[in-house]
């Protein structure tokens, strides 16, 4: 190994204890936590309604079925339907909360008085990424906060943990011409460990216990993380002016997408999402999530209450890979509060550019967050804090449950003179009554569940308005009308072959097969053939059967949106890559029509890094 750059501060010690699930803990410099006011309220609105909905539509259904009892598998059949419908109600619970709450004042902006100054760390945790792309973000941050800093003072940590040399080499290049174009006054340090020792929670770790002592509060960030000068500040000054607050998690939002697939979720993210995360910011309260970016942290806080130990039930040498999620519910457990502040806007991320791209990331998440049912016995967290952790857990454990639902609901309703139904006849004993119902309770079952998923979307739409922004920022009513059928159309097409990846996904967690923690593909890949019918030979089979069935009249013909997706999975991943080239072409966003200072700024300072590892000189602010 080449000598590495090592540029940093003089260190100042933070211990960070080791925690214990088997234990209570609080932090004595954790200050009372006065809960936000009527959380309780919110709370029972966003999941009282969902309930009662749940429960009804179980009810009808029930009635449905069989009248000469209920089986083993109706009950089964109910519990499944009722589950998936519970979480899909309780989404449009809080969409509709976040409508209702984006017409009243902020939650933040409840406290007043000026912010005491504060020493804030911006932590760029590295591992074998891009170095002009990940240097170019904070070069840019760095430079918006020259004017936005207030009475605040920043600095800049890149961490590396790169194991490729090559990449080191470029990496510890571009941080030594940053440093000399930098404007006078700005930060950027600069270190990369022998051995990345836990991952990125070693890595964040290593910084606290060697460096944190000298660091109020710490923002930690992605490698394609980036925020406006603005609302790094305003995150600064909410920390700041409320000393209960342990972590504060701002809302990313999307940008840099080309591709069909990044497009739709970018879309998503931007129109419909900032209702949701209004209503999750109620109802969570003081008992919020962290998402393991873009949220500034107070650093006492983190390494009293934070540092996690290795789980011996955790496969891979038990090592807690979702970290983010269970950090919040230290914080939470030690008296500190974890709040979300969805408003501040100027706060970014990216997106995989392919469908590839975003299940191989998928595959990631779903290893770390099906770990958490491992955690949820741990002493003193609070129920808020298990729930986190079980709907991370559940967001994916839907998916088989949502592909038992099509198998069992494809037989529904043929009737018993099929020859495969004849094994679930009362005319064999080892097998109940299969349940059945007819044609227009599909029908009634089917509009109701695409109507729910559906109107998420519309309530995020009347939310706009509440937002400031209007059809106009989007390229006009004609435009947005058009990219809303669109993202639409492309959600409902590509539903039932992520259904089927992420029920892949908890199988490979499930049987061992889930491997390493590898970095993200970030600007997509080009897959060939060969690897496209490797990804998806299980959605193809499946979606050949249903169609099968479909044709030959054992089916329902209301499966066949679902079948044809299936079927063609593999033109739609391959159309999931294809570029539209003109930003805001089709699915813009309001960031693309009007492109924000920070965007511009950082595809320059990339493109000038970029320019000078291939070997052209960066200009100094004097040139």
């Amino acid at each position: 190994m080449f000598k590495d750059l090592n540029v940093m501060p003089p260190e100042s010690p933070l211990a960070m204890p080791v925690q214990n699930f088997a234990a209570r803990f609080r932090d004595e410099k954790a200050p009372g936590l006065e809960r936000p006011r009527n959380v309780a309220l919110w709370r029972a609105l966003a999941f009282s309604p969902a309930t009662l909905g749940t429960l009804a539509l179980a009810w009808v259904m029930h009635g449905w079925f069989s009248t000469d009892g209920i089986t083993w598998l109706e009950v089964v059949l109910l519990a499944l339907i009722g589950f998936n419908f519970f979480w899909i109600c309780q989404t449009v619970c809080t969409v509709a909360l976040g409508l209702v709450s984006l017409s009243r004042k902020a939650p933040q902006d409840v406290t007043g008085g000026a912010p005491a100054p504060m020493n804030v760390a911006l932590l760029m945790p590295v591992y074998n990424e891009v170095p002009w792309y990940v240097l170019g973000n904070a070069k840019s941050m760095l430079e918006e906060l020259r004017d936005k800093s207030g009475d605040h003072h920043y600095a800049a940590f890149i961490l590396s943990d790169t194991r490729d040399e090559d990449i080191a080499r470029q990496e510890q290049a571009a941080v030594a011409a940053i440093r000399d174009t930098l404007s006078p006054g700005l930060e950027l340090y600069y270190r990369r460990r022998e051995e990345n020792t836990d991952r990125k929670v070693g890595n964040i770790a290593d910084w606290v216990v060697r460096w944190g002592g000298d660091w109020d509060a710490m923002l930690v960030l992605d490698a394609d993380s980036l925020m406006t000068g603005d609302a790094i500040a305003r995150l600064t000054d909410a920390l700041a002016r409320d000393p209960s607050a342990g972590l504060i998690q701002s809302y990313p939002q999307l940008i840099g997408a080309q591709s069909v697939f990044a497009r739709m979720q970018q879309f998503a993210n931007c129109v419909y999402g900032v209702a949701i995360a209004e209503g999750m910011g109620r109802w969570c309260g003081a008992e919020g999530n962290y998402w393991g970016h873009n949220a500034i942290i107070r650093t006492r806080a983190f390494a009293a209450s934070a540092g996690l130990p290795r789980v011996k039930s955790l496969r891979g040498g038990g090592l807690i890979m979702s970290h983010d999620f269970v950090e919040a519910g230290l914080l939470r457990r030690a008296g500190w509060a974890v709040r979300f502040l969805p408003r501040i806007r100027g706060s970014y991320e990216e997106t995989p550019q392919t469908l590839i791209d975003h299940v191989l990331r998928d595959r990631r998440w779903c290893q770390g967050n099906l770990q958490h049912l491992h955690l949820l016995g741990a002493r003193g967290l609070s129920a808020m804090s298990r729930f986190h952790l079980f709907h991370g857990a559940m967001g994916y454990l839907m998916s088989p449950i949502w592909f038992a639902l099509l198998v069992m609901w494809a037989v529904i309703g043929m009737g018993e003179d099929r020859s495969v139904l004849t094994y679930f006849s009362p005319s064999n004993p080892l097998f109940p009554t299969w349940p059945t119902a007819d044609d227009s309770h599909h029908v009634l079952v089917i509009v109701l569940v695409y109507g729910m998923l559906l109107l998420p979307k519309l309530l995020g739409i009347a939310a706009l308005r509440l937002t400031g922004d209007r059809f106009s920022a989007y390229g006009g009513v004609g435009r947005f009308g058009l990219s809303f059928v669109t993202e639409v159309t492309l959600s409902v097409i590509y539903a039932p072959v992520l259904m089927v990846q992420q029920m892949i996904a908890v199988f490979r967690t499930a049987f061992g097969l889930q491997k390493g923690w590898s970095p993200q593909t970030r600007d997509g890949g080009a897959y060939g053939l060969r690897t496209l019918l490797q990804f998806h030979w299980l959605e193809t089979v499946s979606g050949g059967l249903l169609m099968l069935g479909i044709v030959t009249g054992f089916v329902s013909v209301w499966l066949l949106p679902i079948g044809l997706s299936l079927a063609l999975a593999v033109p739609l991943s391959a159309l999931s890559g294809f570029s539209f080239g003109r930003p805001g072409a089709l699915m813009g966003t309001r960031d693309e029509y009007v492109e924000p200072a920070i965007t511009q700024a950082a595809r320059h300072y990339r493109a000038e890094l970029k320019s000078f590892l291939d070997g052209r000189p960066i200009a100094t602010p004097a040139e």
